[in-house]
């Protein structure tokens, strides 16, 4: 005799048409991470106009180091998203609180001692990177203070990425709107002074920047009690945020190779920043510039990625296997729509949004859009080997993302430009994107095809996942197709 259908739960996203709800999930993610995203370029916009290039050009040097320590943390955080959204999906919401708690926990205390070793390290660093001389001590100046903020903060990112784990992309929308607009105040009103504001130059833009983060994630917090949403701790749950050791495994052990994948990304984006650096400061702001377009580009892959993932991991809590190729299929389709018509877009309207940051006169402008033309494009084929590799790591499977990005990102995209920088010199570093977009894709679809991932994914599901399996047979696995 079968079970009764379970009554319908506030974030479960695991009922009704999968297109639609994937639509309806990824979109308030989409926004957040556009916002996000505005955040960080209204900051390039002030940096660059009120301070100059050196200026612009020491935040993508500090940039990137912070996306890189960042990285490490992001891993813990997404392992715990996956555990809660699979415990989510199986109506476990203790559990889910559980996972929570342990990773918050950890990744704090993990943050504070990478805040302190940061602030040492910050100065080889950045010689690493060959940071242009007039550009190195305003660099050194922004990330250390960044690095101050980071306990904080990614708390606050961890709390993001667990509510999304239950469901919710609201709550996080409106608090990164919080987020940008005490930032887009603030920055200017520091960076050059203003009535009882002083004027801090490069120091007052790192300041706002942490100042508006602060202010959101307490307000976050407060909203988040005061709604009684699941992953709100009280009384004896509190004591969740001491690292559980059952949680911890997982979390870990999971969590490692994702956070490898991060620091695969981010040492590559550095070397690229190197590489640029080599070609002098002129061609270091037009890639700053074209970087910022660039982010906005990949926001609609990640936000589908991101839900994907989350959607993914509430079918296998809920024991519904059958249809993780349907969330693939449709993360697929909505990827090329997405991203594609933003590609179109940011590329037909490229210039007056590079002036934006690069000013109407800068020889820098030219540049930038050469830079844009020959690689935006490749990020609507990244995207899908994105989408492929949320519904493996849904299911536990961390080390095969891990390889799909270190083969196409190393030996395939720096070992295209090494060979063809002789004949093509600059150009053979933008044309490395789209040479390692197409490697990625071909690996990702032949891993999410033709390998065991779902078995495995079987064996560490929550009980009543497996005793789906027991009912319903094992899920399709090889040669399955998603697309």
């Amino acid at each position: 005799m079968s079970k009764p259908a379970p009554a319908p739960m506030r974030g479960d996203l695991t009922g009704g048409p999968i297109l639609r709800t994937l639509i309806l999930f990824s979109v308030p993610t989409l926004l957040s991470n556009v916002l996000q995203s505005l955040s960080g370029t209204v900051n390039s916009i002030w940096v660059g106009r009120l301070i100059g290039e050196d200026a612009l050009a020491a935040t993508a040097n500090a940039n990137i180091i912070m996306f890189l320590v960042a990285g490490a943390v992001f891993g813990f955080g997404m392992a715990g998203t996956i555990r809660i959204g699979q415990r989510f999906g199986a109506r476990d919401i203790d559990g889910a609180r559980q996972a929570f708690g342990s990773v918050v926990g950890f990744s704090a205390c993990l943050m504070l001692a990478i805040a302190v070793l940061g602030w040492l390290v910050a100065p080889p660093l950045l010689r690493l990177l060959d940071t242009p001389g007039n550009a190195y001590g305003l660099a050194l100046t922004y990330i250390r203070l960044m690095f101050v903020s980071m306990p904080f903060m990614m708390v606050s990112v961890i709390l993001t990425m667990g509510l999304r784990g239950t469901g919710d992309a609201r709550t996080p929308l409106i608090f990164m709107g919080v987020t940008v607009a005490i930032d887009a105040v603030l920055n200017p009103l520091l960076i050059t002074g203003y009535g009882p504001f002083p004027a801090l130059g490069i120091a007052g833009s790192a300041i706002a920047t942490i100042a508006a983060s602060l202010v959101s994630f307490v307000a976050m917090l407060i909203y988040v009690y005061a709604r009684d949403l699941p992953l709100r701790l009280r009384g004896r749950e509190l004591a969740y945020l001491i690292p559980r050791r059952a949680e911890m495994t997982y979390i870990v052990s999971k969590g490692v190779p994702m956070g490898a994948q991060m620091l695969v990304m981010s040492a590559a984006g550095i070397i690229v920043v190197g590489l640029v650096n080599r070609e002098g400061l002129l061609t270091t702001a037009a890639y700053a510039a074209a970087m910022q377009l660039f982010n906005y580009i990949q926001m609609p892959a990640m936000a589908i990625g991101g839900a994907v993932s989350a959607m993914a991991a509430q079918f296998i809590g809920a024991g519904k296997w059958d249809r993780l190729d349907q969330v693939t299929r449709a993360g697929v389709w909505v990827n090329f729509l997405m991203t594609g018509a933003l590609t179109v877009l940011l590329v037909a309207f490229d210039r007056p949004l590079l002036v934006l940051f690069l000013g109407p006169d800068s020889p820098a402008v030219p540049l930038a859009r050469h830079i844009q033309l020959l690689a935006v494009w490749s990020f609507v084929v990244f995207g899908v080997t994105m989408i492929y590799s949320a519904t493996m790591r849904a299911g536990g499977a961390v080390w095969i993302p891990l390889l799909i990005i270190a083969v196409a990102l190393y030996p395939v995209r720096l070992g295209f430009y090494y060979l063809a920088y002789p004949w093509l010199g600059a150009d053979a570093i933008w044309l490395s994107f789209p040479v390692g977009s197409f490697a990625g894709l071909a690996i990702g679809w032949g891993c999410y095809h033709y390998t065991g991932w779902r078995k495995n994914a079987v064996a560490e599901a929550p009980e009543e996942a497996q005793e789906q399996v027991e009912a319903d047979g094992e899920p399709a696995g090889r040669g399955t197709p998603a697309l």
